[in-house]
């Protein structure tokens, strides 16, 4: 694909702040299943989490929800989070909002028609006219997929102005009344969040290059990962297999989507990769056989916000970027399907 300039990036969380020990008490008390609970509760000790920003109070989640108040708490929170991050974005690539070209926006936590950027637009000063593509269904690869996305459109109209943002707020599909262990993994693992960033073709400029994107979806792993709509909300799919899939099948997978970036892996400085769980992040480490301390990075973020989904891997990159980016770094991130996204960044 034709190479865009990432000219921004920023991010962005809701007001309300958890500590796992908290985290591990609302469940102990809220989860119906004691015996379960109590058996996996060493998953909030071990999860490489410090804190969580959360889109309700503390006390909201101990208490039923039906979807619709879900996804009210959903549209208020990713509202709040989609103007604090574009307009930040915006900010820092040096334009102002009537500038924006046309907008990406990923989420998957949440319903929204009209879209997040039809409900937020007019209010921030985007055209009328703007070009709006919304994104649902990629999960934690979202912020990933988005991006090149964003590139993408960029790239074939030279000189326009491309605005994404992925926000997700995986803590209200969080189910205390689950009888799924999946349910009491997700509650020590997801927090919420939002990242933006404003991508142009043409000129140069910016801080990096987009050079490349490519995926990899694998056959028959539709169990993996991903939501199921049920009744009253959202129910996380997150199998224990994920760890053992990614050391037996990352390596492979990255060369295959080295060849189609027309790269080598030893040409890769470094990785910046989507942290959803220190299991997932030592299955990284393994897989590719990377020295100690190379994804440090990435368990900072997990450590400060838990993993918030697709924007995470955008969190991972904002630090990378303030400590200096490679020439070459390459982007990863696994979602629902099951599908590894990957994007090419060359340092400007």
């Amino acid at each position: 694909m034709p190479a865009a300039h990432l000219l921004s990036l920023a991010t962005a969380v809701p007001p309300f702040l958890i500590d796992q020990p908290q985290a591990k008490a609302i469940g102990r008390r809220s989860f119906r299943r004691k015996a379960a609970f109590d058996r996996l509760s060493g998953v909030f000790d071990n999860a490489g989490i410090a804190r969580r920003n959360l889109v309700a109070p503390l006390e909201w989640y101990e208490r039923h929800h039906g979807w619709a108040e879900r996804n009210r708490v959903y549209l208020d929170a990713a509202e709040a989070m989609f103007e604090e991050a574009a307009l930040a974005a915006i900010a820092k690539a040096g334009l102002e909002a009537k500038d924006i070209d046309g907008v990406v926006t990923v989420s998957t936590t949440g319903i929204a028609t009209p879209s997040l950027e039809a409900r937020v637009g007019p209010r921030i000063g985007l055209r009328p006219g703007i070009r709006r593509v919304p994104i649902f269904g990629l999960g934690c690869a979202g912020g990933i997929s988005g991006l090149a996305t964003a590139a993408r459109l960029a790239a074939s109209e030279p000189g326009s102005n491309w605005l994404m943002v992925a926000i997700e707020t995986c803590s209200i599909s969080i189910r205390l009344d689950s009888d799924d262990p999946a349910a009491i993994v997700a509650t020590a693992l997801f927090g919420d969040g939002a990242a933006s960033a404003v991508v142009r073709a043409g000129d140069g400029g910016g801080f990096a290059r987009i050079s490349g994107a490519a995926e990899k979806l694998w056959p028959d792993t539709l169990g993996i990962m991903g939501w199921r709509v049920e009744d009253p909300g959202l129910g996380v799919v997150f199998d224990r297999a994920i760890p053992p899939f990614i050391e037996k099948e990352l390596a492979a997978a990255v060369e295959e989507i080295c060849a189609e970036l027309k790269i080598a892996r030893a040409d890769i400085d470094r990785l910046c990769c989507h942290p959803g769980g220190v299991k997932v992040i030592d299955a990284i480490e393994t897989a590719l056989d990377l020295p100690q301390g190379e994804l440090n990075l990435e368990r900072e973020v997990l450590h400060d916000h838990g993993n918030m989904s697709a924007p995470t891997v955008l969190f991972v990159l904002d630090r990378l970027v303030d400590r200096g980016l490679p020439e070459r770094t390459l982007m990863t991130a696994f979602g629902p399907g099951f599908t590894c996204s990957a994007a090419l960044l060359e340092a400007a």
